[in-house]
């Protein structure tokens, strides 16, 4: 059964942009580039399953995901939506767009490739374990606790987004991080669905990312044969490092579509 995620919703008219985070992200990371959007359209920033607010449960594989993004548009009594996913939400988009077509008004990937991927987030993983083990009182005690296994700071700060304080008074993750950790397997893997997608598509890549490749591109439109592509000056995070290029060219695509 899908899960009733929880979400950030602009209000507004016409066909809503749905927007979909990344592994280990959520909704609150997209609150900037909402306001920038709402002011052109409805916009909907979901909290995947074990992410954000949203519920917490066993598996993530991407027909299950797509399922609840769908059981959201029919909670929000949406037919047709335009998507754009980021990374993990980017295989999500892909999967809806392939499992139900007639629900998506346009696609927009960023920086993923409909493809598998090799396993990559041990370190991450051992930091907010060793979080949740060590109860920080402070962000300044979690951040020395991830820093034990992750060294970058940029990327302990993206990870300090999912700590709320719990009733104790002691810092908490409010992720699923055992439920993400125990279906890992089916996050690195392809997106759900068969075939291609035949709607118009975006593909925003980082130009210093190695997730969408010059040699993934064959592969990648022969599922998204229509996709447009736009590189940024950036890593993996592009629309965190380059939010108004980012922003544009997102606009840019909404443009030309019909709705």
């Amino acid at each position: 059964m899908p899960l009733a995620l929880n979400h950030l919703d602009t209000g507004g008219d016409g066909v809503p942009l749905v927007v979909i985070h990344g592994l280990l992200g959520s909704a609150d990371n997209w609150r900037s580039h909402l306001k920038q959007w709402q002011a052109e359209r409805r916009v909907i920033a979901v909290d995947l399953r074990n992410h954000g607010r949203s519920p917490h449960a066993p598996g993530m594989a991407y027909a299950d995901q797509a399922a609840d993004v769908l059981a959201l548009l029919d909670r929000l009594e949406i037919p047709r939506a335009h998507l754009l996913g980021h990374s993990m939400g980017g295989k999500v988009a892909i999967s809806l767009a392939r499992l139900a077509p007639d629900r998506v008004a346009s696609l927009i990937v960023a920086d993923i490739a409909p493809q598998a991927y090799g396993h990559g987030h041990d370190s991450v993983f051992a930091a907010l374990r060793r979080v949740r083990e060590g109860r920080p009182a402070s962000r300044g005690e979690a951040d020395a606790l991830m820093a034990e296994h992750v060294d970058e700071r940029a990327t302990r700060l993206f990870l300090a987004t999912n700590l709320v304080r719990g009733e104790d008074g002691a810092l908490a993750l409010r992720i699923g991080l055992d439920e993400i950790e125990a279906d890992y397997p089916a996050i690195m893997a392809p997106p759900a669905g068969e075939g291609a997608y035949q709607g118009p598509t975006l593909v925003v890549r980082g130009a210093r990312s190695a997730y969408v490749t010059d040699a993934m591109l064959p592969a990648l439109r022969e599922v998204l044969p229509r996709a447009e592509l736009e590189t940024l000056d950036a890593g993996h995070w592009l629309h965190a490092e380059r939010p108004e290029a980012f922003q544009a060219a997102v606009n840019g695509f909404l443009a030309r579509q019909a709705g």
